[in-house]
């Protein structure tokens, strides 16, 4: 089990040693499908839309995105999800309500 969670441990620690936001990008096209990245890239803006205090149906309509999926990210953020760490980050980056602009849908 050690083993298996030393080798699990590995991308996280070379990701916290990428230098820039664009080495990261890089680094995740080289790793993830297209298909893959828009899925995590999507799931995250869901997330800020939350964040942000928008509803449900203006985040669908917003994101092209269903109902489920933003039920999916607002839960994983209201009971820590599986790490625990999405809200905590959200919310030292991010003052809710205000700040940032909205995120723009990906297509």
């Amino acid at each position: 089990m050690a083993r298996e969670n030393e080798r699990d441990m590995a991308l996280y620690e070379i990701v916290m040693k990428l230098n820039s936001p664009e080495e990261c990008r890089r680094f995740f096209e080289d790793l993830c499908t297209q298909a893959e990245l828009r899925a995590m890239e999507q799931r995250f803006q869901v997330a800020l839309c939350l964040h942000r205090g928008m509803v449900y149906v203006d985040i669908s309509e917003k994101m092209g995105v269903s109902s489920a999926t933003v039920s999916r990210v607002r839960h994983a953020m209201l009971e820590g999800g599986a790490g625990g760490v999405m809200q905590e980050v959200l919310r030292r980056e991010m003052p809710a309500g205000g700040g940032a602009e909205k995120p723009e849908a990906k297509n």
